[in-house]
């Protein structure tokens, strides 16, 4: 093998929250990883105002980076227990989840994705796991035994398996031809990091209105997130304003409760559906938004990537252990029959969500809003449903 060629067990392309926590997991079964990664996660500063990019992680995923020996570098930079969930389009009309109904000491953290990226980099630095950052895949053929991958600058790869975890716009997926099925949703989403009045507490909240839902994510000190639907011209709109200006389109369109806050940055991306028709080949996995995009109504996309790397783990070092072929495409099947389904479902349940939200035919209206004060008083089946969204 040529200086330019090495060879690794597995090579996961995209080594941001979902890669990188599946990298560390094959490093501590042992498998010999290679991270691949256009650039490295910025130096987390304590005094920054928080990251406009929040993600909502639940209890099992909290319980697969304490796993990985990651929550700890999480809790020690910046990150926020909710215990309470609140959603309603009538104020008649409410359904409230806590963690107390379930025994937990809390639903799930609000975390800066930009912290859990960095929290996870620390941990691959400390593991003998081979970080290739910058740089670019630039081709990906099928080879004996494998797949080879050429990055820029001709540096050749060898693996086993690689396993495309570089999001939405997989290049892994598209160079080894699988196909997606899918859609973009009438609606595009904005997040604005906004200081509050007052401490911004432990309840997490979403209020659905004819244009789309508004949602309050509590973060550190009186620090928090909004979260704005509405069509892809309005949020365009919206993103345009200087900040002052959006500020009292925050005011006129956010319920009462929300109080007095000042907004500090916001960003915006448009929504897409979209889903992987096979999620491995002989030799290949997609995990994440690679495999799979839902729409971000209930904030389960990267709890559903971490529920894929704890699939992938299990399947690929359970396979070892039984001395069979780890890699290859029937051991790999395993995987995409544990997580397509499971994944199918929560994309289905938000789009249901979502279509029955969007239409405001009067019917519809009185219909929906008697299924959430049903939802409220149904006790089993209302933490049931909790316990499957936290991955419990």
């Amino acid at each position: 093998m040529t200086e330019n060629e090495q060879k690794v067990d597995v090579a996961i392309v995209g080594g941001g929250m979902v890669g990188a926590a599946l990298a560390s997991g094959l490093a501590q079964h042992g498998f010999e990883v290679a991270v691949l990664e256009q650039e490295a996660p910025v130096e987390f500063d304590p005094v920054s105002p928080p990251d406009v990019r929040i993600s909502a992680i639940g209890a099992a995923s909290v319980a697969l980076l304490k796993q990985l020996d990651v929550w700890p570098a999480v809790t020690a930079m910046r990150c926020v227990p909710y215990r309470r969930l609140e959603t309603w389009e009538w104020q008649t009309a409410q359904v409230s989840f806590d963690a107390a109904s379930l025994g937990l000491p809390e639903l799930g953290y609000m975390v800066e994705n930009s912290v859990l990226q960095r929290a996870l980099w620390q941990r691959l630095q400390q593991q003998p796991v081979r970080i290739i950052c910058p740089t670019r895949l630039q081709s990906l053929q099928p080879v004996k035994g494998g797949w080879q991958l050429t990055l820029d600058g001709g540096q050749r790869l060898n693996t086993r398996l690689v396993i495309g975890a570089d999001g939405a716009n997989s290049q892994v997926r598209q160079m080894s031809g699988i196909g997606i099925r899918g859609w973009n949703y009438a609606q595009s989403c904005m997040l604005i990091s906004v200081r509050c009045e007052h401490d911004a507490g432990d309840t997490t909240w979403q209020q659905f209105t004819p244009q789309g839902p508004r949602a309050f994510l509590p973060l550190f000190d009186n620090w928090a997130s909004l979260v704005w639907y509405d069509s892809p011209a309005r949020i365009r709109q919206l993103q345009a304003m200087p900040i002052p200006q959006l500020q009292k389109e925050v005011a006129a369109h956010f319920p009462v409760r929300l109080g007095k806050v000042t907004a500090v940055a916001a960003g915006s991306f448009p929504l897409v559906r979209r889903h992987a028709i096979d999620y491995v080949k002989p030799g290949l996995a997609l995990v994440g938004d690679a495999a799979h995009t839902i729409n971000p109504l209930a904030g389960q996309g990267v709890n559903l990537g971490y529920r894929d790397v704890d699939a992938l783990i299990n399947v690929l070092s359970e396979s070892r252990l039984r001395a069979e072929d780890w890699a290859s495409e029937a051991v790999l099947m395993r995987y995409q029959r544990q997580r397509q389904k499971d994944n199918q479902l929560m994309q289905s349940g938000m789009d249901l969500f979502y279509f029955a939200f969007s239409n405001q035919l009067g019917p519809l209206k009185l219909v929906r809003n008697l299924g959430l004060m049903a939802a409220q008083h149904s006790g089993g089946l209302k933490r049931q449903a909790l316990r499957y969204a936290l991955g419990l």
